[in-house]
């Protein structure tokens, strides 16, 4: 993880220097576990994020606009209450570890000013931030009560107990003589003794500092000299304030792995690229997959729900199946009333069956009828007559309804693949709306309904000769961009599958930008970018038949490419 105590330590010093003095103009919690401040600072407004998110807790200033709720959380509000107009005094990590302390002087009803400490605890699912006066708990962003722990509990109005130290070196206080002596009771890899006896060192961290005292990517403590790698060490770790540029490590299929504080050694050069902060590249790290988490979150009753009514439409396609087959038989029965009608001469009075010529096949036959022997012939062809109009009044009601399911489970499938690619909650009230409209959800009722959601935003790519690109996020995105285009740009959608619609602001795109819509097409499909047919046509040539769901079109003189994409390379395409 990049937010180890190593890591925090670049950035509060990175926050000492952009925001000592500031003062906090605004406080904002878009999320339940995350708060936003607006800092004036040297001239400049920034906003600092603080999240205790149990996999992404981390500490930097953003550049990224997150949306509020539209009613402020009981937090968020308290927050306001005691940090809005204050200013920042003091920023420090506590002793090399994962906690950040930020201080802040405020004025209080009476006018008197006083510090208010804010303190950031990045410990997975432990991650807290807690508002501290005069040694107590103000409030805290996750509350702890004393059934979840008995060693610290994090309620309002309790005495704040910060975080028991670990039982090693802080990295600013490190010397050859501790280490030597902490390292003289280890053994085993070098890079985990160094965890064990350092503060804040993630396992990669470790890595490194391991590779940098003795040269070797793997290596026994056993097998060096522990006095020449201390020799090496204790200077390194006096000279990390100094250290840069931060970097961002990319993998060899283009995406990001990992934020590094300064480039590290260890690992391939050409894959490491510097930012011009470590905010700057703490906020590409996360933003995409902070996103990507909380939207899994909050859409998880949403699909569990879409797939359920998915489960009971293969259940009811399945009988409808059924039916349809039962009443294939249906000419049978129309044609034995027939042939008991006019051969009724040709029945023996109290048979169970007869054979009588069957003057529909062609080649003469006979056909077999059963009878009911209390019958007469005349009432036995009624009764099968009866059958043939049974019959076909299910064949009908068994069509029409296998129609409705499969139309049900198209709007559902595509619901599931929009929930997929949601991003904010405007593209999740696109799908509920959908859906509501579809009559597979509840409508909320008039008293629940807030004010009319913000539209949501499609994505939009420039292609290398700067042709805009255009892809839907969902249905309700598809209808919009489909209908806004010019009937000359390009439309693309995968073929016979859910996925977006994709328009190129082009009647005679080049190449590279037609390939470039073909992947975009083929990734954000179902088929996930994995050898998917892609129909391409002129926009004039796409129609949106009366009455048909969201994102459902027809189109003609359409061409078919078969194209691929892998994540890294539509994670480029974001970044151009």
């Amino acid at each position: 993880m990049p937010m180890d105590g190593l890591t925090l330590g670049f950035i509060a010093r990175e926050l000492q220097q952009t925001l000592m003095d500031g003062r906090i103009e605004k406080v904002n919690q878009p999320e339940k576990d995350m708060l936003v401040l607006l800092i004036r600072a040297q001239g400049k407004n920034h906003k600092l994020l603080l999240s205790a998110a149990p996999s992404f807790a981390r500490a930097h200033i953003t550049g990224i606009s997150y949306q509020n709720p539209a009613d402020a959380p009981m937090f968020c509000m308290l927050m306001r209450k005691h940090l809005q107009s204050g200013r920042i005094t003091e920023i420090a990590q506590l002793g090399g570890d994962r906690v950040l302390k930020i201080v802040v002087e405020n004025k209080d009803e009476l006018g008197d000013t006083a510090p208010r400490e804010l303190y950031l605890e990045l410990m997975g699912r432990h991650s807290n931030l807690t508002l501290v006066m005069n040694g107590r708990i103000v409030d805290a962003i996750r509350h702890v009560s004393g059934d979840m722990s008995r060693v610290r509990q994090a309620l309002p109005g309790l005495p704040f107990v910060p975080p028991p130290a670990q039982d090693k070196i802080d990295p600013a206080e490190i010397t050859e003589t501790d280490l030597l002596s902490r390292l003289n009771s280890l053994s085993g890899p070098v890079d985990k003794a160094l965890s064990g006896c350092i503060r804040g060192l993630s396992p990669v961290a470790a890595r490194e500092l391991a590779f940098r005292a003795t040269g070797m990517h793997r290596t026994q403590l056993e097998d060096i000299k522990k006095e020449e790698m201390a020799r090496v060490i204790v200077p390194f770790m006096k000279r990390l304030p100094l250290m840069g540029p931060p970097t961002l490590q990319w993998g060899q299929d283009q995406l990001i792995q990992d934020v590094l504080p300064f480039p590290y050694l260890s690992l391939e050069p050409s894959l490491q690229r510097p930012c011009e902060s470590l905010s700057q590249a703490l906020d590409e790290f996360y933003f995409g997959r902070d996103r990507r988490d909380r939207m899994n979150q909050k859409s998880a009753s949403l699909k569990k729900l879409i797939k359920t009514h998915l489960e009971r439409d293969e259940k009811k396609l399945a009988l409808q199946e059924e039916e349809l087959s039962a009443s294939a038989r249906m000419e049978e029965y129309r044609i034995a009333g027939e042939l008991l009608t006019a051969q009724s001469y040709l029945v023996p009075r109290g048979a169970e069956k007869v054979q009588l010529p069957n003057f529909y096949d062609e080649n003469g036959g006979m056909m077999e009828i059963q009878l009911d022997v209390a019958l007469t012939p005349a009432q036995n062809a009624q009764k099968y007559f009866k059958r043939y109009r049974k019959a076909r009044s299910a064949q009908e009601l068994a069509k029409g309804q296998k129609e409705k399911t499969l139309k049900e489970m198209e709007i559902l499938e595509q619901a599931l693949f929009d929930l997929e690619e949601s991003e904010t909650e405007q593209d999740l009230a696109d799908v509920r709306k959908i859906l509501e409209e579809a009559g597979l959800l509840k409508a909320p009722s008039a008293a629940k309904k807030n004010k009319r959601p913000l539209e949501s935003a499609p994505m939009r790519f420039i292609a290398p000769d700067g042709t805009e690109i255009i892809v839907g996020k969902n249905s309700a995105q598809n209808d919009r961009i489909t209908g806004a285009a010019r009937g000359n740009d390009t439309w693309l959608h995968a073929k016979d599958m859910p996925g977006s619609h994709v328009i190129i602001k082009s009647e005679t795109p080049a190449p590279e930008t037609l390939m470039m819509a073909l992947k975009l097409a083929a990734w954000f499909s179902r088929g996930k970018g994995v050898s998917v047919p892609v129909d391409y046509t002129l926009r004039k040539f796409v129609k949106k038949p009366g009455g048909a769901p969201a994102g459902f079109v027809i189109y003609t003189h359409q061409k078919t490419v078969i194209a691929s994409a892998t994540e890294g390379e539509i994670a480029a395409m974001k970044r151009r």
